[in-house]
């Protein structure tokens, strides 16, 4: 049976339509997709042993929704592990000893929103390539195609870094042609 060429057509533009829906909110770049219907077995992480404390009277009161004493905090424990302060994840400022080193990344001045400001850029990048990339017909990584534009020309880099006088010993390796 040969289906006529207008409902052919009419699917073909209701397909099309349908894959211009739901790209008003945050826009994905990469594809990357949990294809099963179980959890994810990287996203488990077992709680640390149970232990008596040695005085029952030292122990917090319980708070809903705090944190509990047997939660896994895994970048405290990587900082832990490689020999940093495991108390520094929950600081909410800089540590004092660390103000000569705030100082000098400070001395030709910068915001104080920066991280605000790069993730709204980031936000508005994201929203202008889904706006344009919207059928993804072509197979590969959407950040990749996304921020193209923005990578850094390591060679011409190199040769306005030594047009100014700045000494580059670390020069990449040359173009192969």
């Amino acid at each position: 049976m040969k289906m006529p060429r207008k409902t052919v057509l009419i699917l073909l533009a209701a397909s099309i339509v349908a894959g211009c829906t739901g790209r008003d909110g945050d826009v994905t770049l990469t594809r990357l997709r949990n294809t099963g219907n179980g959890p994810d077995e990287f996203s488990m992480i077992p709680g640390k042993p149970l232990e008596t404390p040695e005085d029952l009277s030292a122990l917090p009161v319980p708070t809903p929704g705090a944190p509990n004493r047997t939660d896994q905090d895994p970048l405290a424990d990587g900082i832990a592990a490689l020999g940093g302060n495991p108390a520094a994840v929950a600081a909410q400022a800089p540590a004092a000893s660390n103000g000569a080193l705030i100082n000098r990344a400070n001395r030709y001045g910068g915001r104080q929103d920066i991280r605000q400001a790069l993730a709204e850029e980031d936000r508005e990048q994201r929203r202008a390539y889904g706006r344009v990339n919207v059928l993804r017909i072509l197979p590969g990584d959407d950040y990749v195609h996304a921020y193209s534009g923005d990578w850094l020309d390591p060679y011409a880099e190199e040769l306005r870094l030594r047009r100014r006088g700045i000494v580059t010993p670390a020069s990449p390796p040359p173009l192969e042609e």
